[in-house]
């Protein structure tokens, strides 16, 4: 188009030409600035999935851990290193994205995400880096250092991971020359990109989580599968736990992680060979009771493993008492039963097999047995529930035993946003997409609570009612108007027991305190 001399028709024609190039430029920019959009919804979204799935593992370690503190304790302690860890990290991001975002209006019109003043003005003073700059860069290099630091050199390979994800080497363009790694991933970057780079570290840190749980337990089951004698004990299990003076003491001793095509070579208890008694995999065991009092005995299961002997010890103890005159009742959750709720319930009677118990509640009041002496209590009206225990004593005897339980209704839970209780301070562009939740704190239950609706109140303007656990479109504009420093409540929180439904009485509210 240059070059000689072009007429006034040409020139028109190549100025259109230019123009048409520039309008498929623009054209193309704003796909591309969607495609950034979209794909940041992808990726916040594998976030909140992972969450989920984190929260369940995290749960399951502690469940694990209380159970067998010695063996889940340690992995515990290094779990809760990295979910603080991670916490941080990503609380520090979360800020940084309500940052670049806070005078955009809609955060789906993603062609308008098109500048990057605010982040350049962030993280560079001109050609160099801020100090904002420098802390985001530390932070990064911390979280890293921090986890490989907690692993220690255990697993090398999920190591050589977290670095490559973490990594903040500069880069090399293709004249060799270095470029820090900020400059290269952010520097004249739309805002749309970086709030995308952002939800990628975000998802990288969610993903390592998951990584190091899986990693943690794996190990721990795979150790757990080796035929050892600190993997493997022999497991006492009797017909009953105690007898009465004359009786004989039935039961088996199995391995644990139990096999029954699992056979030892030899079983011993104290001095004797008792081989012959070994069935599908189980020792049986059957020998005299002896005298009222502490009995204890010993033994050795052998197994064959690799050509050589593995001798695996067992000991156990029983009680040996005269016969009971009455019934013993326990509360799994104290001598309290709560309305609407699953009361778990244990009932024995010293040397009586289960089958011979037989317990029964009043009218209006229901108990449902679930296994052997465990029973689950759903009462009904009035403030107390009486269980009547009959049972037959191996001597032909019956005996009646009642025991009187207090019921009370479910308390007040807490109105939660992100876990916190009370006054909880955030970002505004935040709270308008973080659900509300309810808790019941301290409390016995381990309940899961669902909110159905609340209302929410900001100062200077009129409440507004919402249906589900997010703000409403009509919250979302009031939320809106709210100032720095503003005290937002939320109140009047519907909510129900997940499981059976049960409507919670009474929830407290929560305030949230606007950050920016």
């Amino acid at each position: 188009m240059a070059g000689g001399k072009l007429s006034a028709r040409q020139k028109m024609i190549n100025l259109m030409y230019l123009v048409f190039i520039a309008m498929l430029a623009m054209n193309m920019s704003k796909e591309v600035l969607s495609a950034f959009g979209f794909m940041n919804e992808e990726l916040t979204e594998s976030i909140r999935t992972t969450s989920f799935k984190n929260n369940e593992s995290y749960s399951n370690l502690n469940i694990k851990a209380q159970d067998q503190k010695e063996k889940y304790g340690p992995l515990k302690i290094k779990s809760d290193q990295i979910k603080s860890l991670s916490n941080d990290l990503n609380i520090y991001l979360d800020t940084l994205k309500a940052k670049i975002t806070k005078d955009i209006d809609d955060l789906k019109d993603y062609e308008s995400m098109d500048k990057p003043d605010v982040l350049d003005e962030y993280f560079f003073v001109g050609d160099k880096l801020s100090k904002k700059g420098k802390e985001f860069k530390d932070k990064i290099n911390s979280y890293r250092d921090s986890v490989v630091a907690v692993l220690g050199s255990a697993d090398s390979k999920l190591i050589s991971v977290i670095n490559k994800r973490f990594n903040t080497d500069d880069y090399k363009n293709k004249d060799g020359k270095k470029i820090d790694w900020i400059e290269y991933r952010y520097k004249g970057f739309p805002v749309v990109a970086s709030l995308t780079n952002f939800s990628q570290i975000q998802g990288n840190i969610k993903n390592t989580e998951s990584d190091i749980l899986s990693a943690l337990l794996g190990n721990q089951l795979e150790g757990d599968s080796k035929l050892t004698t600190n993997n493997y004990k022999g497991i006492v299990r009797l017909e009953k736990t105690a007898y009465f003076s004359g009786e004989r003491v039935k039961g088996q001793v199995v391995l644990g992680r139990y096999d029954d095509q699992l056979v030892p070579s030899k079983v011993t208890l104290g001095k004797r060979d008792i081989t012959k008694n070994v069935e599908n995999g189980q020792v049986l065991l059957d020998m005299p009771a002896g005298n009222v009092g502490e009995r204890e005995f010993k033994g050795v299961i052998t197994f064959m493993q690799d050509g050589e002997a593995q001798d695996i010890p067992f000991e156990s103890s029983y009680s040996v008492i005269a016969e009971p005159s009455e019934a013993v009742i326990s509360a799994d959750k104290m001598n309290v039963v709560y309305r609407g709720l699953d009361n778990p319930i244990s009932i024995s009677v010293p040397g009586v097999g289960d089958k011979d118990i037989t317990p029964t509640v009043g009218k209006g009041n229901k108990l449902t047995k679930t296994g052997n002496g465990k029973y689950i209590l759903n009462p009904g009206s009035g403030k107390e529930v009486t269980i009547n225990v009959s049972a037959k004593l191996s001597s032909g005897k019956n005996i009646k035993t009642p025991k009187i339980f207090r019921i009370k209704d479910i308390p007040a839970a807490a109105g939660t946003v992100r876990g916190d209780f009370g006054v909880v301070p955030m970002p505004k562009s935040s709270l308008g997409n973080t659900p509300i939740a309810a808790e019941l704190p301290d409390f016995v239950f381990d309940l899961k609570l669902v909110v159905q609706g609340f209302t929410i109140k900001v100062p200077g303007q009129l409440a507004v009612k919402c249906v589900g656990t997010r703000l409403s479109a009509k919250a979302k504009k009031t939320l809106a108007k709210a100032r720095r420093g503003d005290l937002i409540t939320i109140f009047d929180i519907k909510a129900i027991e997940k499981e059976k439904g049960t409507r919670i009485k009474k929830v407290l509210p929560v305030s949230i305190q606007i950050t920016n």
